[in-house]
């Protein structure tokens, strides 16, 4: 498809202003907080269990799928044929923000209780380590590179006629501890819950399968991308949960560590 760089520049902009308010409205959609319709909100009678199940599943499916599809590499060889190179990565955020979006519309309430905290300090002290897991995520991304991640980069360097410059394979911040620390921010995120119903419980323990399993494919991805620099990596650092002993004292001691991007 021939777009003009001004068209294809505010696709990719206008794609990550609205990531920006779906990711805040996903904060706010997990934890209960703020938002007017959450992942418990209730109208008129509940769903049965079977329906909430059907439709709640689905929906977590469908963005499971579209992850692993849209990040393949002969997806990507694909998509490029119909759209410009730099405008790939904006049509993968804008997908997940539809799916999200729908999410928040189609969302069944499962509104059983697994547990629930009534002291108002732990309450409060659990929803502030959700959100720091939300945040977290955040954090991470711009440790990588937020705006190549969200595609807001590509599309500034083709509307300036710039190629993007490969950086260099190294460990920053949270990537000396952890191989994968925006999955431990998620865990945090998902699980941090003052009041567990049961349509969080399956919406934090689908997402949390499919790290686990997603993950997998991402190693082998980035073994394929970095070759022995990553598998060198591995054998430092543990996958998710992070390690502050044994990796921070090499790093110290200036023994180069490379990093997951």
């Amino acid at each position: 498809m021939n777009l003009s760089k001004a068209s294809v520049l505010l696709y990719g902009s206008l794609i990550y202003v609205l990531f920006l308010a779906t990711y805040l409205y996903c904060m706010g959609f997990v934890t209960g907080l703020v938002v007017p319709q959450h992942i418990d909100t209730v109208h008129g009678a509940a769903p049965s269990l079977a329906q909430a199940l059907a439709v709640n599943m689905g929906i977590l499916s469908l963005f499971a799928v579209q992850h692993t599809i849209m990040a393949r590499n002969w997806f990507k060889k694909w998509i490029t044929r119909y759209i410009p190179k730099a405008a790939e990565r904006s049509t993968f955020v804008l997908a997940t923000c539809a799916i999200l979006c729908s999410m928040f519309v189609f969302w069944q309430p499962m509104p059983t209780n697994i547990w629930h905290v009534d002291n108002e300090l732990l309450r409060n002290i659990l929803n502030g380590v959700s959100l720091a897991g939300f945040l977290g995520v955040v954090y991470v991304t711009f440790v990588i590179d937020h705006f190549h991640l969200f595609g807001l980069k590509q599309v500034v360097q083709n509307f300036r006629g710039t190629k993007e410059v490969a950086t260099p394979f190294q460990v920053k911040s949270v990537y000396r501890i952890s191989r994968h620390p925006m999955y431990f921010c998620m865990f945090f995120a998902f699980w941090a819950a003052p009041t567990m119903s049961a349509g969080r419980l399956l919406f934090a323990l689908i997402c949390t399968a499919y790290i686990w399993v997603g993950v997998r494919f991402e190693e082998h991805s980035l073994e394929q991308a970095h070759g022995q620099d990553y598998r060198d990596y591995k054998k430092h650092l543990p996958m998710i949960i992070p390690s502050f002993g044994k990796v921070m004292d090499r790093v110290e001691a200036g023994q180069p560590v490379q990093r997951a991007n």
